[in-house]
């Protein structure tokens, strides 16, 4: 008995991972978490793996992220304002993955692994600024700016 209910919560799981993936946050944060292992690949290959600390980070945190938003847990959980922290993980990601693969590109001659870490962590940081940019329009258009009520009266 305790079999059959595992397994149907497993494939509960899994419904809700191939849901989540279709929709565009979450063809984001699964794009974020596929292109910060490619890095971790590329790093791991050449001859200075001490860059791949902030692919490894943000692979971890866009996990977390998707795990949290897949099983709506920022529904329940209220204590965390889960789209500005996601703002923020979004945009210290770009931000971070420019100075790195900048950094990387520039002084990796003679060494093409961190080249290519260099050129795909570019590519991620577009990719977080465009999370980014998203997740943006997501809190303007949920904040309604109203008029304050005016008395022409005096």
């Amino acid at each position: 008995m305790a079999d059959t209910s595992a397994s149907s919560s497993g494939a509960n799981c899994l419904e809700k991972l191939k849901t989540y993936v279709k929709t565009p946050k979450g063809f984001i944060l699964a794009a974020e978490i596929l292109i910060s292992f490619i890095i971790i690949i590329c790093y791991a290959a050449s001859l200075y793996g001490g860059y791949s600390a902030v692919a490894i980070c943000e692979m971890v945190f866009a996990m977390v992220f998707f795990g949290i938003f897949m099983m709506e847990l920022d529904k329940q959980i209220q204590v965390v304002n889960w789209v500005w922290s996601d703002l923020f993980r979004a945009g210290i990601g770009a931000i971070l993955y420019v100075i790195t693969s900048l950094v990387c590109v520039i002084g990796g001659a003679g060494d093409g692994a961190r080249i290519a870490g260099g050129v795909f962590g570019l590519i991620a940081a577009l990719l977080f600024a465009y999370d980014t940019y998203t997740i943006f329009l997501q809190i303007k258009s949920t904040r309604q700016h109203t008029a304050a009520a005016t008395d022409d009266r005096v």
